[in-house]
Parts: C-alpha cells; structure tokens; sequence
C-alpha cells in the first residue's frame, strides 16, 4: 500500500518536444530548467504535503495490521481449539474468518482510493500555487521556454538554467507571508 511520490504534472505546459526546445534555442529564445520532485521534497508545502500522504498511508495501514490481527487470532484460536469445538462453533469462527478477510478486501481497496484521492487533492493544490510562481520567474527572467527535469528526459543542462532553488525560495515566501486582506 505504499505510495511512492512520484507524482505532480507540474510544468507540462511548458515541457514542449525536444525538436521545439532546440528550434527555440535557435533562435535566441531562453530556456531554463526546473526540478518540480525536488520543489516538492524540499519547499516548505512540499514537506507538508508528503507529511500528510505519508500520515494519510499510515493511518490506512494500521486499519489493515489491525484486521490482519483479529483474522491471526481467529485463525489461530479455531486451530488450538480445533479438537473441542462442536461442528457449529467451528463453522461460526470460519465464518467469521472470512467475514473479516472480505473487510480488510475492501478497506484495501477503500484506502487506495482514498489515497490516490489525497494525492490527486493535494498536488493539485501544490501545482496551481506553483503555477504563478513559475510564471513569475519565467518573466522575471526573460525566459520563452521552462522544462521540468523530472519530466523533459533531459541528459545534460547547464545548472546556470536551473530555476529550482529560486522557485522553492519564492513558494516558501508566498506561503509564509501573512494572507492579504480584502
């Protein structure tokens, strides 16, 4: 049941083809370069957020160990007790048994929606306050084009492009200030 956070479409409108990248530079056009896993593992919200998945996955696994739990001790009261039970009192542990091996199906099923709900939530969340922020930097610097690292397969780039700590520093900030009042 454990998430891996690689998730967070976060510049594909930027992430344009390779060819259009190279016909861009071409032409004079600026390109720079953004990390958005690791604006994610290490701005301030980004913590947060994994702190919450994180928190979220494991609430939902301890559901499941304690299920798991009362189907070992069913199961294994059925077999100390398997030579003194009437036929009826077995049927009735048995039942039981499969009535809770049927929930904990189901609170599988009902965590991973949950969580890919959460996720999908919360990266949302993250990407539209991301966006003006990119934007932002994308005209304060003059650039024409931004790809994401995590995203664009890149090889090699010159690190004088990569707008990953400006981003993580201007994010921060916007979410540190106190909310304007209307």
């Amino acid at each position: 049941m454990r998430h891996h956070m690689r998730f967070f479409a976060l510049v594909a409108v930027f992430a344009a083809a390779g060819l259009a990248g190279l016909a861009l530079a071409q032409e004079g056009g600026k390109i720079g370069m953004l990390n958005s896993q690791e604006v994610l593992e290490k701005s301030v919200e980004g913590k947060k957020a994994i702190a919450k998945l994180q928190a979220a996955d494991k609430t939902f696994s301890d559901q499941i160990t304690k299920i798991d739990d009362q189907i070992k001790q069913l199961q294994g009261r059925l077999s100390a007790q398997s030579l003194t039970l009437t036929a009826a009192a077995a049927a009735g542990i048995q039942a039981d048994i499969q009535k809770r091996q049927t929930d904990r199906q189901r609170s599988v099923e009902d965590a991973s929606r949950s969580m890919q709900d959460l996720q999908a939530t919360t990266m949302s969340q993250i990407q539209a306050d991301l966006m003006p922020v990119i934007e932002q930097v994308r005209k304060d610097k003059g650039l024409d084009l931004i790809f994401d690292l995590t995203k664009s397969g890149t090889v090699f780039y010159n690190p004088a492009l990569d707008l990953t700590a400006e981003v993580i520093r201007r994010y921060d900030a916007i979410k540190a200030a106190p909310p304007v009042k209307k």
